[in-house]
């Protein structure tokens, strides 16, 4: 017999295929040879968990014309196999000089297995694409033709629970391939558990339940290739079947670990969960709702073992995909690193270059394929050996550059002073609150016309343009002396100082590009990671000064539908997600900011299914939007006259009606929070007073920013109760 798998399980079927009593047994390419009796042909279709088909020869013979091709299948006693009235299809592969076209090909088989029928009872078989009585296979290759009776009907991978999958699901048999390359049954029987945190249809959880419980994974299915194949035996096959059936049985009242998967999208926790109730298999698997952000070990078991944690994440099938998806990968890494020390981690990807992402070393790659995409297994330990050398790399890096500091300091006294009183203040409190981006000087001294910014172990440096009356030789020279004396007192090494200029902005010039280095840092505020870029913009992409309303939309956000207009990088939109909220909205219209906030979200551990990033103009998206949402953030820019825009935007000229449409958003009971950064801004009160309006400014200003109170204006609004 031949049976057929996917490439790359070759040597997995040999293995299977000889625990299950077949001689002779060769691996080749996309399949195995093996000798054996009818007995071991059900065998292999009931309890095969990696194969596709099983094809029993009925001839070889060479083929150089159509008329080789027909000859040689009427060499063939068919009405041994098919009865005259009977149904049959062919699957014809491969091509020689005389057939070029495969459906021409089986269309040959046909006519030669109808004539030779026909010609001797009168009577003709009849084609069925659905159910035939008879499957015939015909491989063609180099002149030769091998002609098989397709014994298993329908691909073996279709277990029959399955009725349908969710985004690109993985097929059965590779799932199965993925636990065995990851050492499933061994630690199954030590009742370790298993966790697939990105679980989508569910079959990786099945195929795990199916392989602990030693239940045949043929059972399911409605019908075998064989069953109306005249030499088939059915006493046989009921026998077979008895066993299988009394092993199920035994395995229902049997103790499995513990299996769990978990999924951000709604609809693929609902098919995840009706396959395995069609799988038999709801006794022995969880399935909930959860975001990857929400990863964590099983903790509802004291005494729970280390496991494995194995999955089959999105990889970017589309080249724009990729940049986003990273993130997610980056953010796996980091869950891994975070809780489960001591387990194993599977990742199956179609783009093995994410697998970098992750930030640990793989100790074993296994090379597969998903359907035609050449992909591969990394399999992990969750051991600190593996991730902590970059950590070390830091610390030393920052010990270098305090070495060197007293030389440095000599270059601007003045400000190193203030420096270090600002940090002995601030550091403290960072610690305390623990903050790792905040403004450790602003301009302090007109001399160092600066603002300073640590972002964990890098520093921006803003310059304020200096005004015409200032000598642009002294500015420059004490800007120098301000780069020489900062990664000193800052204790960073210099390259790991940016500097920019700020000037006033208006128009296009907003967000205009300062570089190309596409380099983010990652960083973490109030449990949340966020991606900011030190050097192409003049913006970070995470305003420091917004932090307390960031933290605050966070605390309220709980079991809310978020929207937030203007969202930049949707930093907000992360802090609102991670604070629970059931949905977040992020709409803005540059793609290019809207890119870094899905890549902040995917870093997170978020899914887009409940996290929708919009790009839109704001003023018209809010025009055509009929969703409530119950709590919005909206901060948008002093002036705007983006040529994607259908008019221009001042905040101080356009406040009102910005206002006013955001609040018509609003469920009952809702609350809009309004930002802007225009220092001589001014509410119109009266415009408003049907309003409930709240200045928040102060307890949104941090301590960082105690020193410039207006460097934002923040309101709480809501519609006044109506009193009846």
């Amino acid at each position: 017999m031949f049976i057929s798998c996917p490439k790359g399980l070759e040597t997995l079927l040999a293995e299977e295929v000889s625990s299950l009593g077949g001689e002779a047994v060769t691996a080749t390419a996309a399949g195995v040879y093996c000798e054996g009796g009818l007995a071991l042909a059900y065998r292999i279709c009931l309890w095969s968990r990696l194969a596709n088909r099983v094809l029993l020869p009925l001839a070889k013979f060479p083929v150089d014309s159509a008329e080789d091709l027909y000859r040689g299948v009427q060499s063939i006693e068919w009405l041994e196999h098919l009865r005259s009235t009977g149904t049959l299809l062919v699957g014809f592969v491969g091509t020689s000089r005389g057939i070029k076209n495969t459906h021409f090909g089986a269309l040959k088989v046909k006519d030669a297995i109808v004539d030779q029928v026909r010609s001797r009872t009168g009577a003709r078989p009849s084609i069925d694409k659905a159910t035939p009585d008879l499957r015939i296979n015909l491989y063609l290759s180099k002149g030769e033709a091998r002609l098989s009776l397709d014994l298993s009907g329908e691909s073996l991978h279709r277990r029959g629970y399955r009725s349908r999958g969710g985004a690109a699901p993985l097929k059965e048999n590779l799932a199965a391939a993925l636990l065995l390359r990851s050492g499933w049954p061994a630690m199954a029987a030590e009742q370790r558990p298993l966790i697939d945190p990105m679980c989508g249809s569910g079959t990786l959880l099945i195929e795990a339940a199916l392989m602990a419980a030693g239940i045949a994974p043929g059972l399911l299915r409605q019908r075998f290739g064989f069953e109306n194949w005249l030499k088939h035996e059915p006493g046989l096959w009921q026998q077979l079947l008895r066993e299988a059936r009394q092993a199920r049985l035994a395995a229902q009242e049997a103790t499995l670990p513990e299996i769990h998967g978990y999924d951000a999208n709604p609809e693929a926790v609902s098919i995840a969960r009706g396959n395995i109730q069609r799988a038999g298999m709801e006794k022995h698997i969880r399935v909930s709702q959860r975001e990857l952000a929400d990863l964590k070990p099983l903790t509802h078991k004291r005494d729970l073992p280390p496991g494995l944690l194995l999955t089959n994440p999105p990889y970017g099938e589309r080249l724009s995909e990729t940049p986003v998806i990273v993130y997610l990968y980056r953010h796996l890494g980091q869950a891994l690193r975070a809780g489960f020390e001591g387990w194993k981690a599977g990742v199956f990807t179609s783009n093995p270059d994410l697998g970098k992402a992750i930030g640990l070393r793989a100790t074993k790659q296994y090379k597969l394929f998903n359907g035609a995409l050449p992909s591969k297994l990394l399999l992990f330990d969750i051991d600190p050996a593996h991730y902590h050398r970059e950590l070390s790399e830091q610390q030393a890096s920052g010990q270098a550059s305090a070495e060197g500091a007293p030389a440095a300091e000599a270059a601007a006294p003045m400000l190193v002073n203030r420096l270090r009183k600002n940090l002995k203040q601030l550091d403290k409190w960072a610690r305390r609150e623990n903050i790792s981006c905040y403004r450790v000087y602003d301009a302090d001294m007109p001399e160092y016309a600066l603002a300073i910014d640590r972002y964990q172990d890098w520093v921006q440096v803003q310059e304020y343009a200096a005004p015409a009356s200032v000598d642009p030789v002294k500015a420059m020279q004490r800007l120098e002396d301000a780069m020489a004396a900062i990664p000193a007192v800052m204790g960073v090494p210099a390259e790991k100082v940016v500097l920019k200029q700020r000037r006033r902005q208006s128009g296009r010039e907003q967000y205009q590009r300062l570089d190309q280095q596409q380099a983010f840092l990652e960083v973490e505020e109030g449990g949340a990671r966020l991606l900011v870029n030190l050097h192409d913009y003049l913006d970070t992409g995470l305003f420091l000064d917004h932090r307390p309303v960031r933290l605050e939309i966070q605390a309220k956000a709980r079991d809310k539908r978020f929207l937030n207009l203007f969202c930049y990088t949707a930093s907000a939109s992360v802090h609102a997600a991670l604070g629970g909220a059931r949905s977040t909205t992020s709409v803005d219209l540059s793609n290019t900011y809207l890119e870094w906030a899905r890549k902040n979200l995917a870093l997170n551990g978020l899914s887009e299914k409940i996290n929708t990033v919009v790009q839109a103009d704001v003023l018209r998206w809010l025009n055509g939007c009929e969703e409530q949402f119950d709590l919005i953030f909206m901060d948008p820019p002093t002036f705007s006259n983006s040529k994607k825009m259908r008019e221009t935007l001042d905040v101080q000229r356009d406040h009102v009606s910005l206002i006013r449409q955001a609040v018509a958003r609003l469920a009952p009971g809702g609350e809009l929070i309004f930002s802007n950064n225009l220092r001589r801004f001014r509410m119109d009160a009266e415009a408003l007073a049907d309003l409930q309006v709240e200045d928040i400014t102060a307890r949104t200003i941090d301590r960082d920013f105690a020193r410039s109170p207006r460097i934002h204006n923040c309101w709480s609004i809501r519609r006044r109760e109506e009193r009846g």
